[in-house]
């Protein structure tokens, strides 16, 4: 991004719209992730409900540093976004924020995350809050993104963190059942992104960015997404030993949901008809949420766990 670009000045704007376009930097319906699986892996951790006012400070962190790693990354990718027809109503595409001020509120909400998540929280988790920021902004975003198909794949660990921060803000340590629950977050995220990019396939490949879809053909997308599918799904049956009959059976009855819609959108595709990749898209926000929702209330109940089989 050249110096120009950095002080170009963006139209008088309203109050309440200048507002708007800084909460839009934070990309809140991506931080929806955060909701879905951090509070579960906070129940697991606890066996029960942890304090009241530990999840708040938790999820203020962290949604904090999800913010800011949100806007760094618009700042960064504003040259994608502006070319890319499912991102050009973006701030900074649109020129509602001066991208210095983007530069500047994503580098304050980072600082603001650790101080917070340290003083409230504990260490352990700012440090992780930080890790994660620095890793998809200089790992993913300026390294992988535009270099690799594979992008999505190793870049999608940012996603997974919130759960080994949910964990540590309550034992003070990573687990394995918490590195379960990232692995299941690690391999759901690549089905669900190349679904997204299958639909978008022309943008990136405008704008110069590798996706899957884009480097290879629909039938060699949607066999990978079947794997990842069924690797999630043998994933989120790890933490059986960790839990009783009513997360195995919802995670169980979810998953085979799950791979099969996989299945049937790659024979779909392997037919050659029409296919609606934003179906599968969604379906795998929905699935991630009955998974992580079973975890929950498991957790809460209290019901006697199945453990390990020998």
């Amino acid at each position: 991004m050249s110096a120009d670009s950095l002080v170009a000045e963006a139209p008088a704007r309203s109050p309440r719209q200048v507002v708007g376009a800084y909460v839009a930097l934070t990309k809140p319906r991506v931080i929806e992730l955060l909701l879905i699986t951090t509070i579960p892996a906070m129940l697991l951790a606890q066996h029960g409900l942890p304090p009241l006012w530990l999840i708040a400070c938790t999820l203020t962190g962290g949604t904090l540093a999800a913010g800011s790693a949100n806007a760094l990354n618009c700042f960064v990718d504003a040259d994608i976004d502006s070319v890319m027809k499912r991102t050009t109503a973006r701030p900074l595409a649109r020129n509602a924020i001066p991208p210095r001020n983007a530069l500047i509120f994503g580098v304050v909400l980072g600082v603001v995350s650790f101080a917070f998540l340290w003083i409230f929280v504990n260490l352990m988790s700012a440090v992780f809050a930080v890790a994660t920021i620095l890793f998809y902004i200089f790992v993913y975003t300026l390294v992988l993104k535009r270099r690799t198909s594979q992008n999505i794949i190793w870049g999608g660990m940012a996603g997974c963190m919130p759960v080994i921060i949910g964990w540590s803000a309550v034992t003070g340590t990573v687990e394995w059942p918490a590195l379960v629950m990232f692995g299941v977050i690690f391999f759901w995220t690549p089905p669900h992104t190349w679904a997204l990019a299958m639909k978008f396939k022309e943008d990136y490949a405008r704008a110069g960015v590798p996706m899957l879809p884009v480097v290879a053909t629909a039938q060699q997308v949607t066999r990978q997404i079947v794997i990842y599918s069924w690797i999630t799904v043998l994933c989120t049956l790890a933490l059986a030993p960790v839990t009783s009959w009513i997360y195995v059976a919802v995670a169980a009855l979810a998953g085979v949901w799950f791979a099969v819609f996989a299945h049937k959108l790659h024979n779909v595709v392997r037919r050659g008809g029409s296919t609606n990749t934003m179906k599968f898209f969604h379906m795998s926000n929905l699935y991630l949420m009955l998974v992580f929702c079973g975890l929950a209330v498991d957790a809460v109940v209290g019901l006697p766990v199945l453990g390990w089989p020998f």
